[in-house]
């Protein structure tokens, strides 16, 4: 990771490049948007995996009908996915590892918290 890290050069147009290996990527973000998502979902079959990204504007505890309003919907390969999975627990670790757990409030049937 210290070693992409390192690789990692800024452009005159403020995308980054990346190098790994021989192979230069050059991130385009000419079109690009940001949205906020608070809620993600994920399905997936055979052949790709589907993310869907939302909106829970909910704003009172114990209500009985929450909508939550899809915005984007990601559909990549298995392969994808794997490398997308792998690349959030790596970035979630180094961020607990600088600022604490994040407990997101779930618990299994023991009792016991998800962390």
């Amino acid at each position: 990771m210290a070693a992409e890290e390192k690789d990692k050069k800024v452009e005159q147009t403020g995308a980054p490049t990346q190098t790994i290996g021989q192979t230069k990527i050059l991130w385009d973000d000419a079109n690009m948007r940001s949205v906020y998502a608070n809620v993600a979902n994920v399905a997936g079959g055979r052949e790709e995996i589907v993310l869907l990204f939302g909106l829970n504007q909910a704003w009172h505890a114990g209500q009985k009908e929450v909508k939550v309003q899809l915005s984007d919907r990601i559909v990549m390969s298995p392969f994808a996915a794997k490398r997308l999975a792998m690349l959030l627990n790596n970035v979630l670790a180094d961020y607990e590892n600088k600022f604490g757990k994040l407990d997101i409030g779930i618990q299994r049937p023991d009792g016991t918290s998800v962390q």
